[in-house]
């Protein structure tokens, strides 16, 4: 199972050397070899003291360096050894980055051989009217589904951040949807929380989640993969 963790604007350097450590500290055994553990901080709260998972970035612009004021580019990323990122998320793209700029994000990252998790999801108003796997398809188009490191990431915008996650049945839809076009590892986003992430996981083509709030604190984001852990030790 994949856990990947969205700080957003939380954290600061002092902040993040303390989430680290404790997530560090506990992953270890069975929920290592069970897990794959994401977390992306804000770049100024980039830690060299990464042990038992990977750090990324949530945000770049693709480029090595240059005049490009307030972005993040990849010297900055290689000086913390970051090599995987997220593109795409839907908070990103309501301040205006477009799907030209989300596919020159993609092919620098392809080009770079980052991981990458590419957010799609749909709002509120297309969900209600039935075209959710209409806009999907449309931003899938955007990338190259056969990218060897690549993951997605639905997250249905209406479900971000609300406390009002899709339902099983929902989310099982989408996923199925998505895994006849591409065989990258699909994760699912959108209020996750211990309440739900047994069910969540148990979907067949999830093969992970992205945690936005409940992921903010290391012993909150430890308890989910506790629960993801200790369902599949039950299963086996």
């Amino acid at each position: 199972m994949i856990l990947a963790a969205n700080l957003k604007c939380n954290h600061t350097r002092a902040s993040f050397e303390r989430y680290a450590k404790a997530l560090d500290e506990g992953l270890a055994g069975e929920i290592l070899r069970e897990n794959e553990i994401l977390v992306f901080p804000p770049a100024s709260a980039f830690c060299a003291k990464v042990k038992n998972f990977t750090q990324g970035a949530q945000n770049f612009y693709p480029c090595e360096s240059g005049a490009h004021t307030g972005e993040i580019g990849k010297a900055m990323l290689d000086e913390f050894g970051v090599k995987s990122v997220l593109i795409g998320h839907s908070e990103r793209r309501e301040l205006g980055e477009s799907e030209k700029l989300l596919r020159a994000k993609f092919d620098f990252a392809v080009k770079a051989g980052w991981q990458t998790v590419y957010c799609i999801g749909e709002n509120l108003s297309v969900n209600e009217a039935g075209g959710t796997k209409e806009f999907l398809a449309e931003q899938l188009k955007n990338i190259e589904l056969g990218y060897e490191r690549l993951l997605i990431a639905y997250e249905p915008i209406w479900a971000i951040g609300t406390g009002k996650s899709a339902s099983a049945e929902q989310i099982e839809g989408v996923l199925n949807f998505i895994r006849e076009q591409t065989s990258a590892p699909l994760l699912y986003g959108g209020s996750v929380n211990v309440a739900n992430i047994g069910g969540i996981a148990g979907i067949a083509n999830c093969d992970g989640v992205l945690v936005g709030t409940a992921s903010w604190d290391a012993s909150k984001f430890l308890e989910l993969i506790r629960v993801v852990s200790h369902r599949y030790t039950s299963l086996s």
